[in-house]
């Protein structure tokens, strides 16, 4: 679905991130993150020069092994391009996460960690995306080894975490009457009382 056709105007900015997860041979999984930003005009900076249209301002990665328990067991980035050498400083930082899990109060977690002057701002943004990316890579694929074993569904008797937050997978919608049809209806402990 294209968006409307737009007013006449110029292109000035692209900010490109890009998420991507693996299943590891050990068992554990890395998701990784990029991020670019560039301008479609030059421009000049004190700190790199002039830079012509399209050379990369930001240009930063972030990889986080976490295990089956969405824990972070090793993070890592780099940032080949900043606008200011001192931007490097926002690498050593990130090992404050390692332990985190990435899951309920994971924006708090990284506001805690990397908050404001600890951390960098850009690595920042990334990494708290990097936990959907995680969620989109993870059960779907564990499920997949499951049925490819032999193994049975697991059983619970909680829903699972993305119940509820979405106008798709409202408790009394369509999508989990049809998906979960268990939890159809159902109200979060906190909406009882």
């Amino acid at each position: 679905m294209p968006l409307p056709e737009a007013q006449p105007r110029t292109h000035l900015h692209t900010r490109a991130v890009t998420y991507r997860g693996f299943h590891r041979q050990d068992g554990l999984w890395d998701i990784e993150a990029e991020m670019t930003d560039t301008k479609a005009y030059q421009i000049e900076r004190s700190e790199r020069g002039v830079m012509v249209p399209g050379t990369p301002i930001h240009g930063m990665a972030i990889r986080v092994t976490v295990d089956d328990s969405f824990t972070i067991r090793e993070i890592m980035s780099s940032s080949d391009h900043t606008p200011f050498d001192e931007c490097q400083q926002g690498a050593q930082p990130m090992q404050k996460m390692v332990g985190a899990v990435m899951g309920p109060g994971w924006r708090q977690t990284i506001e805690k960690n990397l908050g404001g002057i600890r951390g960098c701002t850009h690595l920042r943004e990334m990494l708290f995306n990097m936990a959907t990316a995680a969620y989109q890579t993870i059960p779907s694929y564990q499920h997949r080894l499951r049925r490819a074993a032999g193994l049975p569904e697991t059983e619970t008797d909680k829903p699972p975490y993305h119940l509820g937050k979405c106008i798709a997978w409202d408790y009394d919608g369509a999508v989990v009457q049809r998906h979960y049809p268990q939890f159809a209806g159902w109200e979060p402990l906190k909406r009882r009382t």
